[in-house]
């Protein structure tokens, strides 16, 4: 489903947290509102599920206007995770998982069987994990729980506010890549607000950097780090450019310099991926070189430090 706002405002005894701003999430994308503290992305974000009552403007879903909803039966129709996670501490596992499908008065053997299928497909087997308290999970464990209770009615739309902000650095990466390699969130379309910018560019497929509630640029990841738009986005970036440059800067981009080896069993990486993973693979390994294979020809070529140091810099003379 697609997320339209037009105009959005929210204002707060005369103070205006979020301030006239507009923007579009396509079906199936993930749109990621990114800043610092106090500069309006939650705020935003909580205006679509009306936990916050937008001042003024338009916010429709599928072309529906959400304001023509009661807010009790929109929440029911959009996934919510945040970074509190939010489970009752007095409900086990599964009770919590299965709040929202009671309310909608599924039959129990449908509960269950959605609940095994999501804690399975997050490494939560039920059978393990079904009759465990949250008290008894670890961080990473309690935030995939909140985020199977946010999928079981199956929602077309999901927000996500700082989902993995209060795990630690190691987990918080090792949830980040499920996040991005479970099925079941390719189907959704994503609001997510985060402050941390590497977690926007390896999740987002559009970003919106916000400042003093309104959006500053909003586009790909690309776009942000290659085209800023003023010297407040040049700056938010500065710090970690080189950084966020390779984890933008995609395999397939620099394909056409790689040299083609005879096709092994399994490739270590697709061309989807980017240039910093390819340098973390070589590193972690400790090998002079690494296979890529093309997702769509499955053809096969092989990486090294010094090709991934000439197509970066090649690709940065010609932006």
């Amino acid at each position: 489903m697609m997320v339209v706002a037009e105009n959005i405002s929210k204002t707060f005894n005369d103070i205006k947290a979020v301030d006239d701003i507009s923007f579009e999430v396509k079906e199936e994308n993930t749109m990621v509102l990114l800043g610092t503290s106090g500069c309006g992305k939650t705020t935003t974000l909580k205006m679509l599920n009306r936990l916050i009552e937008a001042s003024s403007g338009k916010i429709s879903i599928n072309g529906q206007d959400i304001f023509e909803r009661r807010p009790e039966l929109l929440r029911r129709t959009i996934g919510y995770v945040s970074q509190s996670n939010g489970l009752f501490p007095h409900y086990t596992v599964a009770e919590n998982i299965a709040v929202v499908p009671k309310l909608l008065k599924w039959r129990s053997e449908k509960i269950q069987k959605r609940s095994d299928e999501l804690l399975h497909q997050l490494k939560l087997p039920a059978a393990e994990y079904g009759s465990k308290y949250p008290g008894e999970l670890s961080g990473g464990q309690q935030q995939r729980v909140a985020l199977a209770r946010a999928l079981i009615s199956n929602p077309p739309v999901l927000l996500m506010d700082e989902p993995f902000g209060a795990l630690d650095p190691i987990t918080r990466t090792d949830v980040r890549r499920e996040f991005l390699e479970l099925p079941e969130l390719k189907k959704k379309t994503i609001l997510m607000v985060t402050h941390d910018v590497q977690e926007a560019f390896e999740l987002g497929d559009q970003i919106s950097l916000m400042d003093q509630g309104k959006i500053v640029q909003s586009g790909t990841a690309q776009e942000l780090l290659f085209k800023p738009a003023n010297d407040f986005v040049r700056k938010f970036l500065g710090h970690q450019k080189f950084l966020l440059e390779l984890n933008a800067i995609k395999i397939r981009e620099i394909w056409n310099d790689l040299p083609e080896v005879s096709v092994p069993e399994n490739a270590d990486l697709t061309d989807s991926q980017s240039l910093w993973e390819a340098m973390e693979q070589l590193s972690d390994n400790a090998r002079d070189t690494v296979t890529v294979t093309d997702r769509n020809s499955g053809s096969v070529k092989t990486i090294s430090f010094s090709l991934l140091h000439q197509g970066y810099n090649k690709l940065k003379k010609s932006r």
